[in-house]
Order: structure tokens, then sequence, then C-alpha cells
């Protein structure tokens, strides 16, 4: 056939199913011993769709059995089997739909996943996967052998009933050798416990030494208690034997509407910033994921969860939780579980609350900022740095009417110990979410005032030198402030407390930013840079080093008529006073604070010689 010019023919994709077969073994999951709890899901899925054939069945009448002895793996169900039809649909086919397929499929919410693609993580292990399966649905129903092997290729054949004498299905792997780590006996034990130890349908295992249960309780929320104290110490020793910690409390969670039951353990700890912690999360009982950190809000770092729901739904790894509209309302109706606890701690347990806020502060100021009722709360109790030390606002409020909140850490620690002994209230807004929150204190204390502090809020507390002793140091103080005039500093002489304290650096970060920026800009006069600078220049704040009158290394200091050594006592002061705010010190200041140093030691030593 000559088809016209320019017309396009119709090809066929070529499908590399070896390759496709790989793709899918061995970069969709995250581990080779995902395969067991494979074989595991697709056995619970077959025995609910068999209770679901014959509801009049006890619940127990149908099982899962498990056998390793090293040389097979083999998981046997009492499920609804699989008849020859079912096997090319959902074993022999990939990407294909069906009538059938596409019925199962809006009832996947009876099912923890879907036969077929998982199996696939069983080439992780094992070249070739024998399945023996016969159907519950149809009576004398044949037994049905499908051979899937690792290069794409299958067989399947229909067998007598008598191969297979009960309805079900068998999945049988001969290991690879390089798979012994999955496959020993011990280990497929230790799997089958760690993925099916809530499952609702009795699994066991069996080595050839006989059978032991594999979920021989159920969930501990599933169980009943002689009393709530008996409760609440079994879900907190579950707590401890999952996650490793003795919990400050335990959380229980119930959400009917979603079928979803489990609880939250409190972090006993301070957890590290920036460290998150995931859930585990199990979907009808089988273990999906450890690390599921978005079942919960970013603020909730302070618990680690084990939920076990029925709604929620696994991606195409079964490895997570896909992100839909469902676990968004899971997500908030579990953040208002916990604070609910949080508002029953404050009400009721004030010594669970201080345990809890010591440990977990930062986690609640982060809640606060953003939640009234937390605020409303908690607020007064929240710990914070303070001019009085570390306190809560509540007792931080009754002495200081007003209080004012620093910008910085630098900043509350150039001023703490003066602003103290002033009789000033001052915290410290450094720290993360702080300063937000003091700022909303009359929102709680309508009778308290907040207010930033600024150098000239201190200075003004500041008690001025009587003009006498002004003038006898003007003479040192004109040399001090042209000695520091390169760090843009003036100097003044005040009297205050305590009296050690020989000197005062008043110096924000925003003043040295505008320095700066001032600097650059009058170095780059002219250019295209300097024309944007100079637009942002403002009059640069100066920093402003503040002599104590009432130290007496001072009053030494300000009677010295060596010019010389006036300027090097007036560098050690400053440098002196960078030191004690503890700031992140310059080169040129690093630099000034040996050379006064080396300066001062060789004077005394020329006066002693």
């Amino acid at each position: 056939m000559i088809l016209p010019e320019n017309t396009a023919a119709d090809r066929t994709f070529q499908v590399d199913l070896r390759g496709l077969v790989d793709l899918l073994s061995h970069h969709l999951y995250s581990s080779p011993r995902v395969y067991l709890r494979e074989l595991l899901q697709n056995a619970v899925d077959a025995l609910t769709a068999r209770h679901a054939l014959e509801p009049a069945a006890p619940a127990d009448a149908f099982g899962v059995r498990l056998y390793a002895d090293g040389t097979v793996v083999r998981v046997e169900d009492d499920g609804v089997g699989l008849t020859e039809a079912d096997v090319h649909t959902f074993l022999a086919t990939i990407g294909r739909s069906s009538k059938r397929a596409e019925k199962i499929a809006e009832q996947r919410g009876d099912f923890i996943g879907q036969f077929g693609i998982g199996l696939l993580s069983c080439f992780l292990v094992a070249d070739e996967i024998h399945v023996l399966s016969r159907s519950a649905r149809t009576p004398d129903a044949p037994a049905v052998e499908w051979r899937g092997r690792g290069d794409g290729s299958y067989t399947v054949r229909v067998l007598p009933a008598t191969a297979r004498p009960r309805p079900g299905t068998t999945v049988t792997l001969t290991p690879r050798t390089d798979a012994g780590e999955w496959t020993r006996p011990e280990q497929v034990h230790a799997l089958a416990r760690h993925f099916g130890s809530l499952l609702r349908h009795p699994v066991t295992f069996d080595d050839g030494t006989g059978a032991a249960s594999v979920n021989p309780e159920p969930a501990p929320w599933a169980r009943t208690y002689p009393t709530p104290g008996a409760r609440s110490r079994a879900l907190a020793a579950y707590g401890e034997e999952v996650f490793g910690f003795k919990p400050l409390d335990t959380i229980e969670l119930d959400l009917p509407a979603v079928g979803l039951k489990g609880i939250a353990c409190v972090l006993p700890e301070t957890v590290p910033a920036g460290r998150s912690h995931g859930h585990r999360v199990h979907v009808k009982g089988m273990l999906l994921s450890e690390q599921a950190e978005e079942i919960l809000p970013e603020w909730a770092f302070f618990v680690r969860c084990v939920i076990d729901a029925e709604s929620l739904r696994p991606t195409a790894s079964r490895e997570s939780l896909y992100e839909d509209d469902t676990l968004a309302a899971v997500r908030d109706a579990l953040a208002e579980r916990l604070r609910a606890w949080i508002a029953r701690a404050a009400a009721s347990d004030p010594d669970l609350l201080a345990r809890f806020l010591q440990a977990h502060h930062l986690a609640v100021k982060s809640l606060a900022v953003h939640d009234d009722e937390i605020l409303r709360m908690l607020l007064p109790w929240l710990p914070f740095e303070t001019t009085d030390g570390h306190t809560t606002l509540d007792e931080f409020a009754r002495t200081h009417r007003t209080v004012l909140v620093t910008s910085s850490v630098e900043e509350f620690r150039q001023v703490a110990a003066i602003a103290s002994a002033a009789g000033l209230g001052v915290v410290n807004g450094g720290y993360t979410y702080d300063r937000e929150l003091v700022h909303r204190l009359p929102e709680i204390r309508s009778e308290v005032t907040v207010a930033d502090l600024d150098p000239a809020t201190l200075t003004a507390h500041l008690d001025p030198v009587d003009r006498e002793t002004e003038l006898a140091a003007a003479a040192y103080l004109a040399q001090a402030r042209d000695a520091l005039a390169v760090f843009d500093c003036d100097v003044a002489l005040r009297t205050f407390h305590p009296a050690s304290a020989p000197a005062l650096l008043v110096d924000s970060r925003e003043a040295r930013h505008e320095r700066t920026r001032s600097r650059l800009a009058r170095e780059q006069e002219g250019g295209l840079w300097g024309d944007i600078l100079g637009a942002l220049r403002q009059e640069a704040p100066r920093a402003q080093l503040i002599l104590n009158q009432l130290n007496p290394l001072v009053r030494t200091a300000v009677a010295i008529d060596e010019p010389e050594l006036a300027r090097t006592s007036a560098e050690a002061l400053y440098g002196q006073a960078a030191l004690l705010s503890r700031r992140p010190l310059r080169p040129a200041e690093s630099s000034l604070i040996n050379r006064s140093f080396l300066d001062l030691l060789a004077h005394a030593l020329r006066k002693d010689s």
C-alpha cells in the first residue's frame, strides 16, 4: 500500500515487557522487603472478597498461612481465589481495562491494594512466581496455575480441582541466591510481624518446625480493659514498644468518619529545630509507612502517631499516602485532637502542662502565632527569656505593666543587665515567634502595654552626670570620640547600675547595616550602584559607647591627660563593651581589641621600669 504524500501512518508502541517489569519491581519500591507486604496485601484483599461472598462465615473462618524454610517462600490464603479469566485479567495484562476490573476498582475501598501489580515486587527476590488458585465464586471450579518470569513471559494451565482442594490462592517463590537477606525464615517471620501485626484476619507463620501466630492480638485500642487507667498504661506501653521512648502522655485518636483509630505519643524531650518525625500509618491493619509526615501539620512535631485507617488512599507504591481531600480532612481533624489535648492539660493538669511546655514550648509558640484559641489559653504560661530570668509572661506581667521587647538576641544581651538595674522589664524577642507573641500579650492582659525597645528608651533611663563632672571629662571624651570615629561611634558619660559595668555599647543590627550602606554609597559615588544606594540613604544612626561614671575604672580613665594613653583606654573600653554584647566582631574590632591590650600592657611595663 502506497500512502499519499504528507500522510502519517498509525503505529503501535513497542513495549519491552522485561524492561517494564524491571522498572516496576526495582524502582517503584524502596526496598526488596516490600515483596512480603505485597503478598500479604493480596492475600488479605482476597479474604475481604471471600467474606463479602460469604457474609455468614465467622470472622476467623478464613486466614493466611506463611511458610519459609530457606529454599522457598510460600503465602497461602483462603480468599476468593481466581478463575482462568481472572488470571488473564489481573496477572497477565498490564494497563488494559476491563468491565470486571472497573467494577472492582469502584469497590476498592474494601481493599488494601489491587491484586496484580503488587505481585511484580516479588521479582525483587525471585526470578519466577508460581501462583495456584481456585475460585470460590464457581462451584467445582478448576484450579488455575500461572507461572510468571522476570523476562516478561508467563504460562497458564487449567488443572483439576483436586490440584487445590479448597478455594483460595497459593503464591510460591524460589528465592535467588542474592536474596537470602530477605527470604531466610527468621527474616520472613520478622517482616510478617512488622507489616501484619495489626491485620484483622488470622495470619500464621511456619518454618517447618511448627506454626506461630503473626498477629495474636488485635490493635491495643481495639481491646477492652478493666479500667481507664489500665487502658492508658497499655496504650503508653504500646507507644514505647513501637517508638522506643516512654511517652510524656498518649492521646487516643478516633475519627469514625474515615474509620481511623490510633494514638499520638507526646515526645518527652525537645525536638531539635528542623528535625521531623514520621508517623506509623496502617491501612486496614497493613503497615503502609513508618515515615508518613503528611498525616499531621508541621507544627505538631511534638508527637509521633501510630494509626490504622479504613479510608486513606495509598499511592501506587503503597508506601505513602495519596494527597487528596480525605487526607486533608484527616490532617485537620487530628490537629484539632491535639489542640483539644493541650486545652484539657491547661484546664485540668497543670503539672502535665508544665512538663509539656518545658519540652515543647517552641512547637506551642508556632501554633499560638496562628491559632487564637491556643494563644488565649497558653500565652501567659509560655516561658520567655527576660530581664527577670526565664519566666512566663504571666509572672513577668505581674511586676512589669510596661513590657519592652528587643528585636534580636544580640540587642537583649547588650542591655539586659543595665535594663534590669534600671527597673525596666525587657523580653528577648530575638528567638523564633517570641517578638510577635509578646506584642499580642495585651490581647490577653489588657492592663499590660508592650513596646519595642530602642536605644533612646534605654538611654533615657540612664542618669546624667553633674555639669562639673561633664566638664572635667570633656577633653577625654573628645579624644575618645576621635579614636572611635572609625566605628561611627559617639561617646557619652552617664551613671547607671550595676556599677561593675564600665561601659555599655548601644548599637543595633539595623544601625550597623544602615552605616554599611551609607559607606558603600560614598565609595560608589557617581556610579549606577552609588545612585541606587544614595536613593536609599538615610541619616546613618551612630553607635553609642556610654561610659559609667560609677565605675572606678572609668573614673580613672576620664582623668588621663596623656593623649595616646587616653585613646588606647577608650579603644579598650569599646572593645570590652563589644565583647560583652556577644555580637560577632568585625575584623577591625578584633584588631582594635588586640592592639589596645598590647598598648596598655606596654604602657604598664614602661611605667614599672
